[in-house]
């Protein structure tokens, strides 16, 4: 009987360590794209421009890229909605082709219309094998125009690869359970981008008078 109280008390605390862990990792991705978010605004008045007007936009803060020859990518981010979190997602690609060293990149996809993002989260989003990403520095890439919905910016981050192509990325959404979802002052867009304005509170003038004591 002893044995089985301690092997249970060791699974929950496993458990415990690991809901901590998750915790901790969603919290560090939630302010890596918060600082990403601020990054590109400072870019310029296009990337603030498009923050403000898209309907929706993935955020991810690091998009790991290397190899010789055959490379690979991968990173993780957050999906929005309106300003409103709405779930994460991972970005997964290969490439092969003239490529040599390692590169790490910021990327942001805004989706213009909510059949887009709709595509999005059901993985039929996949960028074609030409597609490469607007540079969102010093006013570059200011021309660059929707297609298929879709608008992908990019900015470097540390590395040097000779092929910076974004096509053949492949993305799966994974939504956040209404059970699960972070208290609202984290479900809102991140620092820097547009929100909603906050509900009017009453005015102490507007506070209903109570009656008088007996």
């Amino acid at each position: 009987m002893k044995t089985i109280r301690v092997v249970g008390l060791m699974v929950t605390l496993t458990l415990v360590g690991a809901v901590a862990a998750l915790a901790a990792e969603a919290d560090r991705l939630s302010t890596d794209v918060g600082d990403t978010v601020q990054m590109f605004r400072a870019s310029g008045q296009r990337m603030q421009h498009l923050f403000d007007t898209a309907y929706g936009y993935a955020v991810f803060p690091s998009v790991g890229k290397g190899g010789v020859g055959i490379g690979a990518a991968e990173g993780r981010g957050q999906v929005y909605e309106k300003g409103v979190l709405i779930g994460t997602a991972k970005l997964t690609q290969a490439t092969i082709g003239a490529q040599l060293g390692a590169q790490s990149y910021s990327e942001v996809i805004y989706f213009e219309s909510p059949k887009a993002l709709d595509d999005f989260r059901d993985g039929k989003t996949a960028l074609s094998a030409d597609v490469s990403g607007a540079i969102a520095a010093d006013g570059a890439g200011a021309e660059a125009k929707y297609q298929h919905g879709v608008l992908v910016y990019t900015m470097q981050r540390s590395g040097l690869m000779f092929e910076a192509s974004i096509g053949g990325q492949h993305f799966t959404f994974q939504a956040i359970d209404n059970g699960s979802q972070p208290p609202a002052a984290t479900q809102s867009a991140p620092a820097g981008a547009a929100t909603p304005p906050a509900a009017r509170s009453a005015s102490p003038s507007e506070t209903p008078a109570q009656p008088p004591s007996q």
